[in-house]
């Protein structure tokens, strides 16, 4: 199941995304609408809105994002990093987070935007140490994200607080698909329509079981958190006026133009 949340004449709701024609079109993509919230159980309402009529929101509001750095070797090398011996977790703010058509606004303390492309688990229950074999148990499902790095500060701090946590530098989207297998998907980003980074989850070096494990042993994760994967090789620039695309095998495309801040 595909659940999207989004806002429709004030309101904000979640639904169920059925269909895959255009819009205008027989079987073009529509919500129905759920009772509840899709972290507890829940039922659809029978009440349906085009999907082109709503505004979509980022799919959750997470507590915490959770980012996993050098996940992808050729990504670590292309920068000029080592693969760590342990995962490289980072966190990014509630406030960095946008949705798919939100605009990733340019920060004005940088010089030099990057776009890395990933895929996004997020979190359906309350959980701590959590053993492997139930890992699953507690993914609601997955997303696209684009773990938006300011280079020249994260370079020149030795946190990355700022050069990952500025506002906007966390797109969400478009749903959450709650039916995918990660292991092995393509991940796909593209700026203006050309093509920057391809690669598949099965080059990750630590499996989505892996990171789950390794984040839970010291922190409780909550509904709606979300953990970004690590991205594959091919960052680059993103510069005002840009419109950059991630887009994941089984999942859809979250799209962001990149303006001014101000």
């Amino acid at each position: 199941m595909r659940i999207a949340r989004f806002s429709i004449d004030g309101n904000v709701a979640f639904g169920a995304v059925e269909g895959g024609g255009a819009p205008g079109e027989e079987g073009a993509l529509v919500l129905d609408i759920i009772k509840g919230i899709p972290y507890a159980d829940f039922e659809l309402s029978g009440t349906k809105v085009p999907l082109s009529k709503v505004r979509l929101l980022p799919p959750v509001l997470p507590n915490k994002v959770v980012g996993i750095g050098r996940n992808y070797a050729e990504h670590a090398a292309e920068l000029g990093n080592e693969v760590p011996d342990v995962p490289v977790a980072f966190f990014k703010p509630t406030t960095s987070v946008i949705g798919s058509g939100d605009a990733i606004e340019y920060p004005s303390f940088s010089q030099e935007l990057h776009h890395e492309a990933e895929l996004a688990v997020v979190i359906g229950r309350m959980c701590r140490e959590v053993p492997r074999e139930r890992v699953k148990d507690v993914i609601l499902g997955y997303t696209c994200a684009n773990d938006v790095t300011a280079r020249d500060v994260q370079k020149r701090e030795k946190q990355w607080a700022r050069a990952k946590g500025f506002d906007t530098a966390c797109p969400l989207g478009p749903w959450v698909e709650t039916d995918l297998d990660p292991a092995d998907v393509t991940i796909q980003c593209t700026v203006n329509g050309e093509q920057r980074q391809l690669g598949r989850t099965s080059d990750m070096i630590r499996s989505v079981e892996d990171l789950v494990v390794h984040i839970t042993e010291a922190m409780t994760l909550l509904p709606g958190d979300v953990i970004l994967t690590g991205t594959p090789a091919g960052v680059g620039p993103l510069n005002v006026g840009d419109e950059v695309a991630v887009t994941i095998e089984g999942i859809g495309t979250l799209t962001n133009k990149v303006i001014k801040r101000g």
